[in-house]
């Protein structure tokens, strides 16, 4: 395995570890600013209760992506120096603004643990809502930062030189709305539906109903909102693709040939060497219509492109196949949700909630996807139409022992994140309702 592989590899894996870590981190303290408020109106106890349990699951993740993120921003230099040479001086300041997120963060996760019945009820409440904002604001400015990679801005790209450098016109690129916003609705999804889901199997266990039904319905309506807001941004980033990377356009669906009226693929086997998708259901004319609002727009195939500047075309679109097919299936559960709630019948049956327990998964498997989709639907350019992959890679030989040592890290910290959770929930069982 050369040092290209390896790199990618070792980037992949802790990046697919790191986004859990981070989303959760993003998306918690509004379930346990929620509950607070719930508390702080009704004064239950079990509201009580759960916002103390929540606080420590902030805490614990909000350690676990310092440490994770830690390891990235190492990673970025000790893998792709050429990258960071020239794109550490445009992209820098969602980084430094990113850190000061961070410490916002930080100082105001320190006044809640420690504020209760030390500071104002009103004060030690804003400290939470606080937690919340600066952990999503930290997780859009990385976003920016990795948009840019798939817009890049900002700069003049002159005989192999970046010059006239305005980071504000970098930072607010083209994909960054798009991108930061998909991203956030899926830390949403992701984390609602997962959180839900271990409440869920606790209610179906018949295990301290009284506490986990309230966290269920808490966190489910925020995984709920999002998952029915999700198609519109998807709807809104498939077309800047189209307009933008219309290669990557092309590799999401296997579209081989240019043509009009181009149909939308559902599923199918790629066949790269022949250079066609079999097995595959076809809508007539509607990937012409989604990516360009017109049944007949003509969309770019992908015998038109050089054959070195394609992306894995298999990957890219079975990654985009199972993000769209788990998209779906997250809409119809949180339509089913919205039902529920007329139907209350439905949450007295076992079904309900051992159907929502098994979507715990679905959510960080989607965005897992997503994610590899923009990645890998990127290659082989890691600054789009400006620095390839392979130019960006470090000559340091041994990358992949880098790769060992990082894999039994993060599979470490892993281990111990599942170890206190599965402890905290135990805890929580044993709390009166």
């Amino acid at each position: 395995m050369d040092n290209l592989d390896a790199a990618r590899m070792q980037m992949a894996f802790t990046l697919i570890f790191h986004i859990v870590f981070a989303c959760i981190g993003m998306v918690m303290p509004f379930f346990m600013v929620v509950s607070h408020i719930r508390w702080l109106r009704s004064r239950r106890p079990e509201f009580l209760t759960l916002t103390k349990a929540w606080q420590k699951g902030v805490a614990i993740f909000f350690v676990t992506g310092a440490v994770s993120g830690t390891a990235l921003s190492f990673e970025l230099g000790l893998l792709w120096p050429g990258f960071m040479k020239h794109a550490g001086p445009i992209i820098g300041m969602p980084f430094s603004l990113e850190g000061a997120a961070f410490f916002v963060e930080a100082v105001a996760l320190g006044f809640y643990l420690y504020g209760w019945n030390k500071i104002p009820e009103r004060f030690h409440l804003l400290t939470g809502v606080i937690v919340g904002v600066s952990g999503t604001a930290s997780g859009i400015l990385v976003v920016s930062a990795n948009s840019w990679m798939n817009s890049p801005s900002g700069f003049d790209y002159v005989n192999g030189q970046f010059l006239n450098i305005d980071p504000v016109k970098a930072f607010l690129n083209d994909a960054w709305f798009g991108q930061a916003l998909h991203m956030t609705l899926a830390a949403f999804i992701a984390t609602s539906f997962a959180v839900a889901g271990i409440h869920a199997w606790q209610v179906y266990r018949d295990r301290n109903a009284g506490l986990h039904k309230p966290a269920f319905h808490i966190a489910i309506v925020f995984g709920a909102a999002a998952a029915l807001l999700q198609p519109l941004s998807g709807d809104y980033s498939a077309k800047e693709i189209a307009r933008r990377q219309p290669v990557k356009l092309a590799a999401l669906e296997a579209h081989y040939e240019t043509g009009k009226g181009v149909p939308l693929y559902i599923g199918g086997i790629v066949d790269e060497k022949n250079k066609k998708v079999t097995h595959k259901l076809e809508i007539p004319k509607a990937l012409s219509f989604l990516a360009f609002g017109d049944w007949n727009a003509e969309v770019k195939g992908l015998n038109d492109f050089p054959e070195e500047d394609l992306p894995p075309v298999a990957i890219t679109h079975y990654a985009f196949q199972v993000m769209v097919g788990l998209g779906v299936l997250l809409v119809l559960a949180a339509l089913a949700y919205l039902i529920s709630l007329k139907r209350t019948q439905w949450q007295a049956r076992k079904i309900y909630w051992l159907f929502f327990s098994l979507m715990a998964p679905v959510g960080f498997i989607a965005l897992e996807a997503g994610w590899i989709v923009t990645e890998v639907g990127r290659q082989p350019w890691i600054i789009h139409r400006v620095m390839r992959t392979a130019d960006a890679v470090t000559p340091m030989p041994g990358m992949l022992y880098s790769f060992y040592v990082y894999v039994g890290l993060y599979t470490m910290l892993t281990f111990a994140v599942t170890w206190l959770m599965v402890r905290q929930i135990k805890v929580l069982n044993q709390q009166p309702a």
